[in-house]
C-alpha cells in the first residue's frame, strides 16, 4: 500500500474485486474477513474495522487491484496494475505477425 491514504468503501471495494476478478471467497480468506462480512460491506450494510479495511485494501492489491488516491485530478477510485513484464509480454505479442493490413473480417 502507498504512503497516501487510500479511500475504501464497500463499492469500491466490490469495483476492485470485479475488475480483477475474483471471488468473494478468495478476497475474503486473503483479507481474513467472514465472507458474509465481506458481502454486507461491499453491500454499504456493515461496515469493517479500520484493520479489516486494511488487510481488505492488501488482499485486493494482492490480486492486481491498485488503488488511486482522491487528489486534484478527480476522485479515489481503483484500476488493474501490470507489472513490467506483463508490460513487454502485450508489447511482444503487438509486434508479432508482421506489418498491418486491412482485416477481411
Amino acid at each position: 500500500m502507498s504512503s497516501e491514504e487510500i479511500i475504501i468503501d464497500g463499492p469500491l471495494a466490490r469495483a476492485a474485486r470485479i475488475l480483477t476478478q475474483v471471488s468473494l471467497k478468495d478476497v475474503a480468506v486473503q483479507a481474513e474477513i467472514d465472507k458474509a462480512g465481506l458481502k454486507d460491506y461491499e453491500k454499504c450494510r456493515d461496515d469493517l474495522t479500520a484493520e479489516q479495511e486494511r488487510r481488505l485494501v492488501l488482499a485486493l492489491e494482492h490480486y492486481g487491484a491498485r488503488f488511486v488516491p482522491d487528489d486534484s485530478d478527480g476522485g479515489y477510485g481503483v484500476r488493474l496494475k501490470f507489472n513490467r513484464l506483463k508490460v513487454r509480454a502485450v508489447e511482444r505479442w503487438e509486434n508479432e505477425g508482421g506489418t498491418t493490413g486491412a482485416d477481411d473480417v
